[in-house]
């Protein structure tokens, strides 16, 4: 059986690596969160592609579907 590829973290996954990281990191990543009325699994997602990629998306301005 092949293993079925995600392209987006799902909450139970989001979940589960929040509660790895250090308290002050959960905090920080659920307060950004909460600012920009995001899922939790997206500025994780967003977190790890800047640190990989200065060239990718960022917190900047970050409201899809909004018109913005």
């Amino acid at each position: 059986m092949q293993a079925k590829l995600q392209e987006q973290l799902t909450a139970d996954d989001a979940a589960i690596i929040l509660a790895r990281l250090p308290k002050r990191i959960q905090d920080a990543l659920t307060a950004r969160a909460n600012e920009i009325e995001y899922p939790i699994e997206a500025v994780i997602e967003m977190a790890i592609a800047s640190f990989l990629d200065t060239e990718a998306l960022s917190f900047v301005d970050c409201k899809p579907g909004r018109g913005q």
